[in-house]
């Protein structure tokens, strides 16, 4: 199973800035790697809010795994990104 070298709650900040950059979404910039590499920390309260909100995982999560261990794991990328 891959694993990502990235903590979780800058992954999601990464996405995020990208999402707000890119002129693939909703930015203009054509080539936004280099400025989501500056700016991706200007994501991390919306990434944190997302993380918060993940922790309680849907009846149909729920029905797929162990939503303790969903929720445990959640709670260890909060932490590590506060």
């Amino acid at each position: 199973m891959p694993m990502s070298e990235l903590p979780l709650a800058e992954r999601i900040a990464r996405v995020l800035a990208g999402a707000a950059l890119s002129k693939n979404a909703d930015g203009s910039n054509g080539s936004a790697a280099k400025d989501v590499d500056d700016h991706w920390k200007d994501h991390l309260n919306q990434a944190m809010a997302v993380l918060h909100t993940m922790r309680e995982p849907d009846h149909l999560m729920a029905e797929a795994g162990d939503p303790q261990v969903w929720t445990r794991m959640v709670e260890a990328a909060i932490q590590d990104a506060e």
